[in-house]
């Protein structure tokens, strides 16, 4: 018998987290680390879990995920967007609930490159009168 799976890939910043859905009781696993090991911010775990806590599937599915690239906040945006698609694979009709909350839409946010002439993307060089 073939296991039920359902996949989501998340995108944030630099971050890219590929999400494994599986039917379960809630195990979450990031990078073989256990969840609260790997994020240690009660708020960033919160952040994370929003799209299992509005569709009511928090305790439904275990959760393995493999994450690369950026930093806490970037993983944890990619993470949250990654079960997000892993989600609507499971039902299409949790699209209209997570749609409202913005889950669904990848944020562009991105670092803006370093242009030449400056310090840094928008920071010019300190102006000296004499």
């Amino acid at each position: 018998m073939a296991k039920v799976m359902y996949r989501g890939t998340g995108r944030r910043k630099s971050s890219v987290a590929r999400v494994i859905l599986t039917p379960g009781t809630g195990k979450f696993a990031i990078n073989g680390r256990k969840f609260n090991e790997y994020i240690p911010s009660a708020a960033t775990r919160l952040d994370v879990e929003q799209p299992l806590t509005m569709t009511e599937n928090l305790k439904t599915f275990d959760i393995s995920v493999n994450v690369y690239g950026g930093g806490i906040s970037g993983q944890a945006g990619a993470i949250r967007h990654g079960i997000t698609r892993a989600l609507l694979e499971v039902n299409k009709d949790y699209r209209k609930t997570l749609k409202v909350a913005g889950m669904i839409t990848r944020d562009p946010r991105v670092k803006e490159r370093k242009k030449p002439g400056l310090k840094k993307a928008r920071r010019a060089p300190q102006f000296s009168k004499r």
